[in-house]
């Protein structure tokens, strides 16, 4: 209103406060007959649930996180002979701060997985950066030519879901893979190797990558250093077990199905990344097999530094969710 008394007109006013020239019309006129700016107290649409059955609501959530809505929809109907719209259902759900995302994946985790998950958790805790240092961590991971991270979302129009400029579209298998094999430490990184030529069996294991690229860069490290792999059948195999013992190295316990606490796989999410955003993008697997052994040198150590020694962090997590994923 201050701008109207000074005699400014209503457009003028509206595109300075940011609005449409139905809203100042609509203030102007509340001002004229209240006396104020505030909007006249009303009672709205009365609520269709009571506090119990929002309760409920909640709690059948709460208790099985993977329902939707109309999952719980049916279920109060049955229960308590309420019918309540599934769209009432997401509302209330969403005033409890509770709203659908996509849920995490990880391997199925059996009572014995999360009690070793714990007992690694507890005895490395006390770990410092030191310690720490000593370990080389190193794994398998494997890129697909054609592949989406799912983070990447469209803007279109109502009815334009089908639109060509709308849709993903996608290449079965991924058009082939580039399967790669590297390790990180503290102070540095192996180099990125392509396991070419078939499966990587135990005895290719032993013979390609721990004589090769673990063993020497284990040999360079500090004096007490260790390799961490994790219970894949290639590093398991009685075969690669002696060649552990003949040489010497010395191999850190890993809890099974803890992918989550090898730092390694966040180097890999960094080089998905690095690799999808390279100007043009690989369209061959050679060209592929090229753009993951440059943009692996390219990932700052730094980051790969700070990987490693988050692990304190990682395990504190797991032992806050009692041995589960962290």
């Amino acid at each position: 209103m201050a701008f109207l008394e000074l005699g400014i007109s209503m457009r003028r006013t509206a595109r300075m406060v940011g609005v449409t020239v139905r809203t100042v019309q609509k203030v102007k006129r509340r001002y004229e007959e209240t006396g104020h700016y505030l909007r006249r107290p009303c009672n709205g649409r009365p609520r269709c649930t009571s506090a119990r059955e929002d309760r409920y609501i909640i709690s059948t959530v709460l208790r099985n996180r993977h329902q939707n809505a109309v999952e719980v929809q049916q279920q109060l109907l049955q229960t308590r002979r309420d019918y309540i719209s599934d769209s009432t259902v997401r509302r209330r759900l969403a005033e409890a701060n509770l709203k659908p995302r996509r849920p995490a994946s990880g391997p199925k985790l059996e009572r014995q997985h999360r009690v070793a998950r714990l007992r690694y958790a507890r005895e490395h805790m006390q770990w410092d950066e030191e310690a720490w240092s000593r370990i080389l961590f190193a794994d398998e991971s494997r890129f697909s030519l054609y592949t989406s991270d799912g983070r990447r979302s469209v803007y279109r129009r109502p009815g334009e879901r089908y639109l060509q400029a709308c849709i993903s579209e996608r290449v079965q298998y991924g058009g082939g893979s580039v399967h790669v094999w590297a390790g990180i430490f503290s102070e540095g990184r192996t180099e990125l190797v392509a396991i070419e030529n078939g499966t990587l069996t135990g005895q290719r294991y032993a013979q390609e990558i721990l004589n090769e690229y673990a063993g020497p860069y284990l040999a360079n490290m500090r004096d007490g250093s260790m390799l961490m792999h994790d219970n894949a059948r290639p590093h398991t195999a009685h075969i690669v077990q002696e060649y552990i013992q003949e040489v010497g190295i010395s191999v850190m316990a890993w809890p099974s199905r803890s992918p989550d606490l090898n730092p390694i796989e966040h180097a890999w999410d960094e080089l998905g990344r690095l690799v999808r955003n390279r100007r043009p993008p690989p369209t061959t697997l050679r060209a592929l097999k090229q753009a993951l052994v440059e943009e692996w040198e390219n990932i700052p150590q730094h980051r790969l530094r700070n990987l490693v020694f988050s692990m304190p962090n990682l395990l504190a997590a797991v032992i806050r969710a009692r041995g589960g994923f962290n």
